[in-house]
């Protein structure tokens, strides 16, 4: 935040006025008079700037840019994420059952994950396609719906069966979120499991298949 500074006016108006006095009440046909008035006039500058304080005003930083990568569906996604966790956040410290509460930070950490994963590796866009469309945003009506009713303090059968229906459901929801960060890691474990197919090949060539390495000794 910075501080400005700005000059109190009053000094000179004071000055001014010091002026109209002098020319109304006072003479002014000769120099000394003039000087003299000007003396005058300094000094009560001087006692109304002592007087009179600066007026400090603060001014907000402004707010961060946002953040652009030339690409604007990676753009709007990292706008997504940070919504989305936002929103996560601010759901899981209204509600105040513990187990459900649990469960929330599970998801936000999941979710995270995901979409951290995929704003740095774009090309795996179209894997969370149903994700970002489906699974989400209706996790976030779902605990939106949740975070409502159980804020009315009111027992009852709308309100109950819905409430009810919702943390029967997070089990389901927390599975789904947790198969697609795995999804996300496809085609990496592939890649592994090749490299180690062919390392197995080229040792069992080598008369040394099936040897485990031993960690050095300390």
């Amino acid at each position: 935040m910075a501080i400005l500074r700005k000059k109190s006016a009053v000094p000179i108006y004071w000055m001014a006025v010091v002026w109209a006095l002098w020319g109304l009440l006072l003479p002014l046909y000769t120099i000394p008079h003039w000087i003299f008035a000007a003396v005058v006039s300094l000094v009560v500058f001087f006692i109304a700037s002592r007087v009179c304080k600066d007026r400090v005003i603060e001014i907000p930083d402004p707010p961060p840019a946002p953040v652009t990568t030339g690409n604007e569906a990676l753009d709007a996604l990292i706008l997504e994420r940070d919504r989305a966790l936002a929103e996560m956040r601010r759901l899981n410290d209204n509600i105040k059952d513990e187990t459900l509460s649990a469960q929330i930070d599970h998801l936000e950490a999941v979710a995270n994950k995901i979409l951290s994963h995929v704003v740095a590796h774009p090309q795996k866009m179209p894997q969370i396609r149903r994700f970002l469309s489906y699974y989400l945003p209706t996790t976030l009506k779902l605990l939106n719906a949740y975070d409502r009713m159980a804020d009315t303090g009111v027992s009852g059968v709308n309100i109950d069966g819905t409430t009810g229906q919702v943390e029967t459901m997070m089990d389901a929801i927390i599975a789904a979120f947790d198969k697609q960060l795995d999804a996300l890691f496809g085609a990496e474990a592939l890649d592994i499991s090749t490299d180690i197919a062919v390392m197995e090949q080229m040792l069992a060539r080598e008369g040394i298949g099936g040897i485990r390495m031993e960690p050095p000794q300390a």
